[in-house]
């Protein structure tokens, strides 16, 4: 397994990436914050997916998991290296006519452990979709992890299963309607993947 890494060296490898962003941007949530965290910058970089896939499965010592899920697409990478960690199989959910799902022959038996992962989480909301899908198969949610919380460790999973973070932060984040940097006139970025403009 390779090394664990710590809160200080993810903290380094988030701003020598290039992963942690300053500016105004449109998170997922529909929130607006002055910080972005672009995981995929940090998840580029195959040694460091693989010691944080490494540090997150570290989480869960003792739990029986029999899977790794994600939702699509920014859990994919994690939920590959936190599997490849664990020695079990990663599969990832995606939304199908709305509704988070799993597809391409990826499933779950009933019964089975299932590790529910994402990169980063502000409300909690694909991370709970994807335990959702999990729940509907009669899959057993063992464990829910993340390399990020930015909730502050408010995220509701809808789940007993607490969620793990290997770094947990708050920035602030506005309702576009009492934001801040709209006031200033900052331009507004939506660099996720699945943000649509508003």
């Amino acid at each position: 397994m390779a090394d664990i890494m710590t809160k200080e060296e993810l903290e380094a490898e988030l701003t020598r990436t290039g992963a942690l962003m300053e500016g105004h941007f449109l998170l997922a949530s529909g929130l607006h914050s002055g910080y972005y965290l672009q995981c995929a910058r940090l998840l580029q970089h195959p040694d460091l997916a693989e010691r944080i896939g490494a540090s997150i499965a570290a989480l869960f010592p003792g739990v029986e998991i029999d899977a790794v899920a994600a939702p699509a697409v920014g859990g994919v990478i994690v939920a590959h290296e936190v599997a490849r960690a664990l020695g079990v199989r990663a599969i990832f959910s995606e939304r199908e006519a709305g509704v988070m799902t799993f597809r391409r022959g990826l499933g779950i038996s009933e019964g089975e452990g299932v590790a529910v992962v994402e990169d980063v989480i502000t409300t909690g909301g694909s991370i709970r979709e994807t335990i959702e899908a999990v729940a509907r198969l009669g899959g057993r949610v063992a464990a829910a992890g993340c390399i990020l919380d930015r909730s502050g460790g408010e995220a509701n999973l809808g789940t007993a299963t607490p969620l793990r973070a290997l770094l947990t932060i708050t920035f602030p984040t506005y309702g576009p309607e009492g934001c801040p940097l709209c006031a200033e006139g900052m331009p507004l970025e939506k660099p996720g993947s699945k943000i649509q403009a508003r």
